[in-house]
């Protein structure tokens, strides 16, 4: 569990976060939403301890996240995979060296534990074989699947995805979706999406934190909604005018949205 306590974060005299509460919950994929400007991004890197919090506190846990030792902090920075919006993949090496890589940095285990941890995650994420593929030479669906399987080699508590699908064709994104859904629960992981994708939110949105003008507007899940009526969630939502001319015609025929 990963606990946002008041949080409030500004950069000179513009203020990003205005007292941001919510608990993102293990075992489920949690997703910040917004529009851009709505500090979300602010907030993925500040629960990541890249920006300290003007005020208030992050709990990992039990754990005050700005207050923990070095050593403490290194523990943890263990316990976290990170999925980058760029894949953030190395050129000169291979899938399995990229994926190894975090192991060679923070483990001791033996050349066949890192061998054998390679190729599990890759049955992870379906990419067996491709061990001494290059990143060039996988399309970019097949890359970010690469970032996820380097992101969960550590086994993590918690897990980082920011804009995901981003770049991605529709049906590349929706593997990804269930990719991530599937190994968070699975594996009973924290897991927390900075996102703008509508698929991601009604498909695989079980813990969802709405961001506006740095305040939270709405919190919920998936099956809430579309009946919901915030007017912030409503215009984020139906952004798009032919899907809110079609909502609101079913609506109007009393069909179920």
């Amino acid at each position: 569990m990963i606990r946002a306590e008041n949080i409030f974060k500004s950069f000179g005299e513009q203020q990003v976060l205005k007292g941001i509460d919510f608990t993102f919950e293990p075992g489920k994929t949690n997703l910040i939403i917004g529009k851009s400007g709505a500090g979300k991004t602010v907030l993925l890197k500040l629960l990541v301890g890249l920006f300290e919090p003007t005020d208030g506190h992050v709990w990992y846990d039990d754990k005050n996240l700005f207050s923990l030792s070095k050593n403490e902090l290194l523990t943890l920075r263990m316990q976290v995979g990170m999925l980058f919006q760029g894949n953030a993949l190395f050129d000169s090496m291979t899938v399995e060296e990229n994926i190894r890589f975090p192991m060679d940095m923070f483990t001791k285990k033996s050349k066949k534990e890192k061998k054998d941890r390679v190729d599990y995650c890759l049955e992870q994420v379906s990419l067996e074989g491709s061990n001494d593929k290059f990143p060039s030479e996988v399309s970019g669906g097949m890359q970010k699947r690469v970032g996820i399987a380097r992101a969960i080699v550590l086994n993590p508590k918690y897990l980082f995805a920011d804009e995901p699908n981003s770049g991605l064709d529709p049906k590349t994104a929706i593997t990804i979706d269930e990719l991530l859904s599937t190994i968070t629960d699975a594996n009973n992981i924290t897991t927390i999406i900075n996102t703008h994708d509508m698929n991601s939110v009604m498909e695989i949105g079980e813990n969802i934190c709405l961001l506006h003008e740095g305040r939270l507007a709405w919190q919920g899940n998936k099956d809430q909604v579309l009946d919901e009526t915030n007017e912030i969630l409503h215009d984020f939502i139906f952004a798009s005018p032919f899907l809110k001319k079609l909502t609101n015609s079913a609506r109007a025929n009393g069909d179920k949205i």
